[in-house]
């Protein structure tokens, strides 16, 4: 049990340290990094099955006792992000594998993916703010050298914004730790939890907390600042960009729900701060994606409108909001990334990725037009596919909240969505390619790309097929977080102060 309780940080480790020392075999080096992804989505799978059952796994390292020991803690919600988490790193290797023909990239690249990933799946089953903050340095270090991964001035003047910003967070971050532990003389989530709930802490702990999740709504590009985001993750290449599309902001939403149900719960104020931060969100998002031109650049907005929604269930803070919440993150990790993938796809295939430069696809990649009509249509939430049950579970809990403007914001996001994803099916798909058929190029060497994609795909329209297991697996999630005491008594036991 304990040995599971610590994969989701060995095994990627374990591949890391392994690329390095096999550096120069390229191909041992894909070789071992799609056994350590497959090994970590395999492990996060398991965790989710024992997981299911309502058992929270926590574990103290070094033989310390909680709160002065680092905590690890696996509940219903960290451990479908460490599966999920998993399962897109194993389609990044995929991808990079079909598209990478340089090979001292492929050498650079794998090692810092699955260093990537330990800070991923540390921040998601930590049980301490302090290792919180640790973990985020970890995958900020790998996502600061793979977004400049091939390098390009038009590259570096993007990673520039995303370092900045990110660094900005990242001392907010510290400095409010530093002031919670002041103030409370814990860092560990149960005690903290525990000490918020009885009222023994000042109000110099609430100030901390309130400018930690300041640092976390930059990390998860929420309004108003989320214009680092679109500003550097299309210029990535395509398959980091699509991993930092489907997991990076996400981390930065997991720490806020996890904090906010943790230590704020029952906080008034800060959930209708929040719900006025969501629908400004959504709508400054979606109507940024409208202005674009370039494929990534319109999935880019399209991240910071779809983390709306998610904040949108947290702000609600009612269990099926919750549950919403957590079923959208599920379902939106998949899609964003295989909608990065694809994009990627389609550009190495017309030879552009501004969409006046596009065409043809359709005619000359059938297949590729099905894999992106799938996740085009999740994201836009049109039924059966994943996105209509994710949006339709948040919107029902805004008005059963009588938050008919948030119902109205989300169901409008969601059209402007749909007409953002039509025109990339119109310009990129539809429309005849302007330099012939002579500016398509060919489809070799894509099968482990199309095998990622395809999968990928597969998931979303099986999520949307088994809404209901999918849903009762969310609702129960919602349950653990709306309810903590199973998380403090798991990591403290009976808490001793």
């Amino acid at each position: 049990m304990k040995a599971l309780l610590v994969s989701p940080l060995l095994i990627p480790l374990a591949t890391l340290v392994l690329c390095l020392l096999a550096r120069r075999s390229p191909r041992l080096v894909g070789a071992l990094s799609l056994v350590g992804s497959a090994a970590l989505t395999s492990a996060g799978l398991a965790l989710v099955g024992l997981a299911a059952g309502g058992e929270i796994l926590a574990g103290q390292a070094g033989g310390w006792a909680a709160p002065y020991g680092i905590t690890l803690v696996i509940d219903r919600l960290s451990a479908v992000m460490v599966a999920i988490t998993g399962i897109v790193g194993l389609a990044t290797v995929l991808v990079a594998l079909a598209r990478d023909t340089d090979a001292a990239r492929g050498r650079d690249f794998h090692p810092l993916l699955h260093g990537l990933l330990v800070g991923v799946c540390g921040a998601f089953i930590t049980g301490d703010v302090f290792n919180l903050y640790v973990w985020f340095e970890v995958l900020l270090v790998g996502s600061f050298a793979l977004i400049v991964l091939g390098g390009g001035r038009r590259r570096l003047s993007g990673t520039v914004v995303y370092v900045v910003l990110n660094l900005v967070a990242t001392m907010m971050f510290l400095l409010a730790a530093g002031l919670l532990y002041g103030a409370s003389g814990s860092l560990n989530m149960a005690e903290l939890a525990h000490l918020f709930a009885s009222g023994e802490v000042p109000a110099t702990a609430n100030a901390a907390v309130g400018l930690m999740l300041v640092a976390f709504s930059i990390k998860a590009a929420l309004f108003p600042v989320f214009g680092w985001l679109p500003a550097s993750y299309h210029l990535a290449w395509t398959p980091i960009s699509a991993l930092f599309a489907g997991l990076l902001t996400k981390v930065g939403v997991y720490a806020l729900i996890r904090l906010v149900t943790l230590l704020w719960p029952d906080s008034g104020i800060a959930h209708e701060v929040l719900l006025w931060v969501a629908c400004a969100t959504m709508l400054i998002g979606v109507l940024g994606a409208a202005a674009q031109t370039e494929v990534r650049r319109i999935l880019s907005f399209h991240i910071v409108s779809q983390v709306g929604y998610m904040i949108l269930g947290l702000a609600l803070a009612t269990p099926l909001a919750l549950a919403g919440a957590v079923f959208y993150l599920i379902h939106h990790i998949v899609v964003k990334a295989n909608l990065f993938f694809i994009g990627g796809i389609a550009a190495r295939l017309t030879g552009a990725e501004r969409l006046a430069a596009m065409g043809g696809l359709y005619a000359h990649a059938p297949w590729l037009a099905i894999l992106f009509a799938i996740p085009a249509l999740s994201l836009a939430g049109i039924p059966p596919l994943s996105g209509f049950w994710a949006k339709f579970v948040l919107v029902k809990a805004s008005l059963d909240a009588s938050a008919w403007i948030a119902a109205a914001v989300a169901l409008l996001t969601g059209i402007f969505t749909l007409l953002s994803m039509s025109k990339i099916w119109n310009e990129a798909f539809l429309k005849p390619h302007p330099g012939g058929d002579g500016g398509l190029r060919s489809v070799a060497g894509l099968r482990p790309a199309v095998w990622a994609v395809s999968a990928l795909a597969a998931m979303t329209v099986a999520i949307g097929l088994l809404a209901g297991p999918v849903m009762d697996y969310a609702s129960a999630a919602a349950e653990q977080l709306a309810a903590p005491r199973g998380y403090i008594d798991a990591v403290l036991g009976t808490p001793a102060r």
